[in-house]
């Protein structure tokens, strides 16, 4: 990989991370248009994983210092933060994250090697990239919400997170789509989706550091590794930024178009390349 393609993959995945567009699917896509070998991209996915992480801690810095703090309250009063779960934000936060982390993680450690063996077959990805295009076009038809977080709607929206594990469904179009149907308003929406979206990221991250250490690092690939962490991070902070602001204001459904228009694109090229 040299830098120019390290340096488009990046932009791909930093763009694509926040935006209800599947970077994993689109990583795979770009990967396979260059020609590149669909295990290397694996290894490279990892780097710019940890950009576009990086990204979410500095746009929700102020937020997760809170519920760091909060952390230390609950470990060094559990009973007495637990008596107060109707007046403490962060603490029932804190809680609704955990129970979210739930469904993927499960996911993740029982099912996930199989799941990734679909990352091989463009076709497949372009397949599910026309389901992302539904889950985000239903959401026209449903009103702003009003409800707050839940430990029973986290649940369900944890549970549309495991979905991401399939490439092409967007993580960030699942959960906020599961959300809006669930009728959550849309400011805690805009936080919980994201910054839920850190201990699954991390740990899949984690998982693959560990392939790293007996795989070894291919030659020549240091320096497309270090660009292409600091591209994904900056461009991964603006994507979330402006995301955000789109979905406060408009919604998240005119992205279905653009869905569709990659599902369509890979079903056909892809298809007639494999006869």
């Amino acid at each position: 990989m040299d830098l120019l393609e390290a340096i488009i993959l990046a932009l791909v995945q930093g763009i694509t991370e926040f935006l209800p567009i599947s970077s994993s699917g689109h990583l795979r896509i770009a990967g396979a248009l260059l020609g590149q070998e669909l295990e290397t991209d694996l290894l490279f996915d990892l780097i710019v994983h940890f950009g576009t992480l990086f990204s979410i801690f500095i746009y929700f810095r102020e937020k997760l210092t809170e519920l760091f703090f909060s952390v230390f309250r609950i470990l060094k009063t559990p009973i007495a933060c637990f008596r107060n779960w109707d007046n403490d934000y962060d603490l029932r936060f804190n809680t609704f994250i955990l129970v979210s982390m739930i469904p993927a993680g499960i996911a993740g450690f029982t099912i996930r090697d199989q799941v990734e063996t679909v990352f091989a077959n463009p076709v497949g990805i372009s397949a599910m990239f026309m389901v992302t295009g539904v889950m985000l076009y239903t959401t026209k038809f449903f009103d702003e919400g009003t409800k707050g977080l839940t430990l029973k709607n986290t649940f369900i929206v944890g549970l549309a997170q495991a979905l991401a594990l399939l490439p092409g469904i967007s993580r960030s179009g699942a959960t906020i789509s599961m959300a809006v149907y669930l009728g959550i308003k849309r400011e805690d929406i805009a936080n919980f989706t994201f910054i839920m979206m850190i201990p699954v990221v991390a740990g899949a991250t984690l998982v693959d550091l560990l392939k790293l250490q007996t795989t070894g690092l291919a030659e020549g690939m240091l320096m497309p590794l270090i660009v292409g962490f600091f591209v994904a991070l900056v461009s991964g902070y603006y994507a979330l930024k402006y995301l955000i602001i789109l979905f406060k204001s408009k919604g998240i459904f005119y992205f279905a178009w653009y869905c569709w228009a990659i599902g369509i694109f890979g079903l056909v090229y892809f298809g007639l390349m494999a006869n």
